[in-house]
């Protein structure tokens, strides 16, 4: 017994030891071989539980646009941010599930991501029919729900926008009729875009809006969910948000710290 409680006294020092050098270590496959190692920095979104999906996948790849005469499609851009989201919120202590899922494709910092059809929803193919495809996810969200005991509970689903090649957009978002709760976090994104917008770009303004829409997923998700449209994939300038590995990383970290924002608001509650 003497042996066994210096044993469990040693491996205490040793993990306290290991996290104030420089904090946990873990690792997640899906974020592919270059990112699959990460740490968890802080304990902000502890006792958090998100649900991240990337819009479309498998048979249906979404919006389609053109860039460097090659088309890129919403499906891989809109994956390759929810990654870096989901690992920005883990090394900041929040409990993440990806709903949509490509054991394939990890992170990537290419420019032009090629298009495939083998994302699934953890797991489970995914449905060629639109209806059955967006109940697919939701019923996975909520079963996830229903096992959490998490107060906090936030889900986001993320999408790129298909408009005139003409028209220029900001990122917006939607937000559940009637749920204060999502209300809410849709108004902290965009001012916590707005605000990292004024100091990045003070020239330019952010004009993303907030608005409620009668969307499947909104109507049927039983976690506080919100619904972002990050831009227009035909529109060139729109293109530079997430065509640049640094600029889709630098969405990922805004959505991040507007979920902090919001967190600690529901604190206060």
């Amino acid at each position: 017994m003497k042996r066994k409680a210096i044993l469990i006294c040693l491996l205490s020092i040793y993990c306290i030891s290991a996290f104030s050098a420089g904090g946990e270590k873990r690792r997640e496959p899906l974020f592919g071989r270059k990112y699959a190692d990460y740490t968890v920095n802080s304990s902000r979104l502890r006792g958090a539980t998100f649900y991240l999906v990337s819009g479309h996948g498998g048979p249906d790849c979404g919006a389609i646009g053109t860039a460097d005469g090659q088309a890129i499609h919403e499906d891989e851009y809109a994956y390759d941010i929810t990654l870096r989201l989901a690992r920005a919120l883990m090394m900041e202590g929040a409990t993440v599930h990806i709903i949509i899922q490509d054991k394939n494709n990890g992170i990537r910092d290419e420019r032009i991501l090629k298009n495939n059809k083998t994302e699934t929803c953890r797991g489970k193919v995914i449905p060629l029919n639109q209806l059955k495809r967006l109940q697919q996810r939701v019923d996975e969200i909520n079963a996830l729900k229903a096992k959490s005991k998490d107060r906090y509970q936030r889900a986001i689903f993320i999408h790129l926008d298909s408009r005139s090649i003409k028209r220029q957009m900001d990122v917006y978002f939607y937000y559940q009729n009637s749920v204060a709760a999502s209300q809410g976090l849709a108004n902290t994104m965009r001012e916590t875009f707005r605000a990292q917008y004024r100091k990045h770009q003070p020239d330019r303004g952010f004009t993303g809006t907030v608005t409620t829409r009668s969307l499947y997923v909104l109507n049927n998700c039983s976690a506080v969910s919100l619904f972002t449209e990050l831009g227009n994939i035909r529109n060139s300038f729109d293109q530079r948000r997430f065509l640049l590995s640094s600029n889709r990383q630098a969405i990922a970290n805004w959505m991040c710290r507007g979920f902090i924002a919001d967190y600690e608001k529901s604190k206060k509650r």
